[in-house]
């Protein structure tokens, strides 16, 4: 099928690309720039000009294709609020132009703050009368699916690792820790986050474009489970710096903007994504990506 990607060029919508295509599809990745219309023409994708703030853009883009995997997201989390309601509008405006016509379109979210402190299933809904601007995201799929249109979710896990991770939760965690000369949890550190290597998750997308249902929610989880005290010491032994606890008082001066994500308790399972879509995860785990380097060249 033809499928219109949004975040075509990012760290992991450039992976699914590159699966998308090898598995036969052709793709037709949005683009907001020079530099990521070339990069889509290298990767052999077609390219269709415009941005998620373009609505028309993205009504073009939808009515152009078979389907639709809808990655791009602002990645500034020092406006989280307004960039979220911006992928809300994103979402409507291309799920509004597909009522009725039965072409899957996958929406990315996330899985940190479905339920914190309990385990996320795909089955766990998040509060949609909570605090959390993400949820507007998910809310938009459920109206949509009300409407007939055949939508289903992608959850990620908070790192999502791998080459070429330069923007992304494990990054600012190691700035942070240069900046401060600290590499820091918080407390016990006992809190967790999940994690997927880029390729894993491309794959995930393909099969959940492939075999969308109405309302589903997929989980892109190899790593149920890391608590924040072991990537702070493995940060701090590759940058060589101390590893720091600290109080939770002390957070917010030390991770600034960042502390309400690292202190966050957001296991997640990927079980009945493996079930209902026959994923399997192949590539290298979180830890083991830091170990290799990668992070710090």
């Amino acid at each position: 099928m033809k499928v219109f990607v949004t975040g075509a060029t990012g760290f992991v919508g450039s992976a699914v690309v590159k699966e998308l295509i090898h598995a036969g599809h052709q793709v037709l990745g949005l683009a907001r720039n020079e530099a990521a219309e070339k990069a889509l023409l290298l990767a052999g994708a077609e390219v269709h000009k415009g941005d998620l703030e373009d609505l028309e853009s993205l009504r073009q883009g939808a009515n152009a294709a078979d389907g639709i995997i809808h990655m791009g997201f602002i990645h500034d989390f020092t406006r989280f609020k307004a960039v979220c309601e911006i992928d809300r509008i994103a979402i409507e405006t291309i799920g509004n132009t597909l009522v009725g016509t039965n072409r899957p379109f996958i929406v990315t979210s996330g899985t940190l703050m479905v339920s914190p402190g309990q385990l996320a299933t795909e089955d766990t809904l998040p509060d949609y009368d909570g605090q959390n601007p993400r949820i507007a995201s998910e809310k938009a799929v459920d109206v949509l699916a009300a409407k007939n249109v055949r939508i289903s979710v992608v959850r990620l896990s908070p790192s999502v690792h791998g080459e070429g991770d330069f923007h992304g939760f494990v990054p600012i965690l190691i700035e942070i820790a240069r900046k401060t000369g600290s590499s820091a949890y918080i407390g016990e550190g006992k809190n967790r986050w999940t994690a997927v290597h880029r390729l894993d998750a491309a794959v995930l997308f393909r099969l959940a474009l492939e075999q969308a249902s109405p309302g589903a929610r997929f989980h892109g989880v190899a790593e149920e489970s890391i608590e924040i005290k072991t990537i702070a010491e493995t940060i701090g032994e590759q940058l060589g710096l101390p590893v720091s606890c600290i109080s939770k008082p002390e957070s917010a001066a030390h991770f600034t903007w960042f502390e309400h994500f690292v202190s966050i308790d957001g296991p997640a399972s990927s079980s009945l994504t493996r079930e209902r879509l026959g994923w399997e995860t192949k590539h290298q785990t979180l830890i083991q990506d830091l170990k290799q380097d990668i992070y710090f060249k």
